[in-house]
C-alpha cells in the first residue's frame, strides 16, 4: 500500500457537489472530480481537507466526516474521502491548481470527460448514501 496520503473533498450544497476541473500545474490536468491534495507532514486529514478547500478553491469549510477510502489508479496514493461544508460563497479557483469549478448533480458528473474511473464507485455507490 502507498505510503502517500490525500484527501478528497465531498462538498455538497443541495443536490449538488462541487467538482473542479484540474488546472495546469495540476498531477492528471484536465480531469474532472472532487478536489483533493496530499496531507502535509504533521497535518491530520481534517486539517488538510480544510487547507486544501482554501487553497484550491478560496472556501472556507469545516471538515466532515471520513466516509471512504480508496486508492489512485497508479497506486501511488491512499485517498481519504471526507465530507465538508461551506455554505456560503462561491468558488474562486486557484488557476494554477484548478481550471474551473462548478456545482453539478449526480447525472451531471457522468456527463463530464475525462473523469477518472475510479471514483465511479464513490458516485454511484456511496455518495447516494450520504
Amino acid at each position: 500500500m502507498s505510503e502517500l496520503q490525500a484527501v478528497v473533498a465531498v462538498i455538497r450544497r443541495g443536490e449538488k457537489i462541487l467538482i473542479i476541473k484540474r488546472g495546469p500545474e495540476s498531477r492528471r490536468q484536465g480531469y474532472w472530480g472532487p478536489l483533493s491534495g496530499t496531507v502535509e507532514p504533521g497535518e491530520t486529514q481534517a486539517e488538510a481537507l480544510v487547507r486544501e478547500i482554501r487553497e484550491e478553491v478560496g472556501l472556507e469549510a469545516r471538515a466532515g466526516r471520513k466516509v471512504w477510502e480508496s486508492v489512485t489508479d497508479d497506486g501511488r496514493y491512499v485517498l481519504h474521502w471526507w465530507t465538508a461544508e461551506s455554505e456560503t460563497g462561491e468558488p474562486e479557483p486557484d488557476l494554477h491548481e484548478v481550471s474551473e469549478a462548478r456545482w453539478v448533480t449526480l447525472a451531471e458528473y457522468f456527463e463530464l470527460e475525462p473523469i477518472f474511473s475510479g471514483d465511479n464507485e464513490f458516485f454511484e455507490r456511496v455518495l447516494p448514501s450520504l
